[in-house]
């Protein structure tokens, strides 16, 4: 005897005369029934699922959502039917009817991933995810999973950048969106994000990658420039030190400790990543005089090899307090690394990212292979890397494109 699962319009009409589907599921002679999110009249009902094959009724796009989402549903009841030997209530219903589903609460599968997020440490990641569930829940109230689809993803897309908002914003929030979703016992056939650019699927924006590379002449100018304050040496030396030391970003410098300086080398593995990848990449930085000097100047001198390189963190940190302190650090150095540009006539809104940016630029600028730069970064691949590098600086282009009117050359 085995239990089976159908899609049921419940004969008992509501105050406005419309009537719930539910999931029936019948097992010997005792039946039970789900509830769903859809309300349906009995002709709406019997047009989505009894609807003859040569009639010329098509469906609205909502009709066969409603269809789709109802069929995916009593698909997973009859999985968990399969899977259960013995078949009970109790068994099937802790399955069926988790909160990871596609009827499941979006807000609170959200707030299970922050949770976890913030045990581990990627207290960024948390916020980013903090900020893409309060969006999404101001576009939507009480959103539920089953919301999720391909429209809704392209509406809201609109109403963000209606309101103001960017497209790396709107990548932002879908991207933790999907994140999430993919965490879901949900049936594939409703997945809405478009994998390898699949059609009638939605397609997460990605925002222009605007160049952030300083020329070595540009670099040049801030590291010869006098400052004015402790502030802008701070400011010039800390920035200098994350270009020569791979365009290492502000977590990871505040992060560093005693132990990581072998000998002539800084090894050291991404905040970003030691918590991702089941193997942790190893970066390895070539200490320069200059980034020596860096040290000296400004790093708290300790025979203790586990105490930080820098005065901006402490053991006792949290992760929340840690993130905090880099951000500001970020906010101090860019407040200054403006002003400093200005000052040495470089017409470009100079920030942390410059320097890493212009790390790989300019090694790639150099000659140096690629597949080297992408390594030193920390990039999984070389595609990753690609992102990172500028165009070529005007003068290599006249060079190299002289060739188009050499015809003098021809001549002789």
């Amino acid at each position: 005897m085995r239990a089976y699962a159908k899609i049921y319009l419940d004969y008992r009409a509501k105050q406005d005369g419309l009537h719930n589907v539910k999931i029936r599921v019948t097992f010997g002679t005792r039946r039970k029934h789900y509830g769903t999110d859809f309300d349906l009249t009995s002709a709406e009902f019997d047009k989505i699922f009894y609807r003859k094959k040569k009639t010329t009724t098509q469906l609205t796009k909502d009709q066969q959502n409603i269809k789709t989402t109802l069929e995916a549903l009593q698909n997973k009841a009859t999985d968990i039917i399969n899977k259960l030997d013995p078949f009970t209530y109790p068994d099937f219903e802790k399955h069926f009817l988790s909160s990871n589903d596609m009827f499941g609460s979006v807000l609170s599968a959200f707030n299970d991933s922050i949770d976890e997020l913030n045990t581990d440490g990627r207290t960024a990641t948390a916020i980013n995810y903090r900020a893409s569930i309060t969006s999404l829940e101001s576009y939507k109230k009480n959103l539920k999973f089953t919301d999720i689809t391909v429209n809704f993803l392209k509406k809201y897309e609109r109403w963000m950048l209606d309101n103001g908002k960017t497209v790396t914003t709107v990548g932002m929030y879908l991207r933790a969106l999907r994140a999430v979703y993919n965490k879901q016992d949900i049936d594939s056939k409703m997945y809405p994000f478009s994998r390898n650019n699949e059609k009638n699927k939605y397609q997460i924006p990605t925002g222009s990658n605007k160049k952030k590379a300083l020329t070595l002449d540009e670099i040049s100018k801030i590291f010869n420039y006098e400052a004015e304050s402790d502030q802008e040496a701070k400011a010039r030396d800390y920035w200098m030190f994350l270009y020569l030391c791979n365009g290492m970003n502000v977590k990871d410098f505040c992060s560093l400790k005693w132990n990581n300086i072998k000998d002539d080398t800084l090894q050291f593995e991404r905040e970003k990543t030691k918590r991702t990848n089941k193997k942790p990449k190893t970066i390895v930085v070539s200490l320069k005089t200059v980034t020596w000097d860096i040290i000296n100047k400004w790093g708290v001198k300790s025979l203790v090899p586990d105490s930080y390189i820098f005065p901006h963190y402490d053991n006792k940190m949290t992760p929340e307090r840690r993130h905090e302190i880099a951000q500001q650090l970020v906010k101090n150095i860019n407040k200054y690394m403006k002003r400093i540009a200005l000052k040495v006539g470089i017409n470009k809104d100079v920030t942390t990212y410059y320097a890493r940016h212009s790390f790989a630029t300019i090694l790639k600028r150099s000659g140096t292979d690629i597949a080297m730069i992408s390594d030193l970064l920390g990039h999984s691949n070389v595609s990753v890397t690609e992102n990172y590098l500028d165009g070529f600086e005007d003068d290599q282009i006249k060079r190299q494109t002289d060739v188009l009117v050499s015809f003098d050359k021809l001549a002789q």
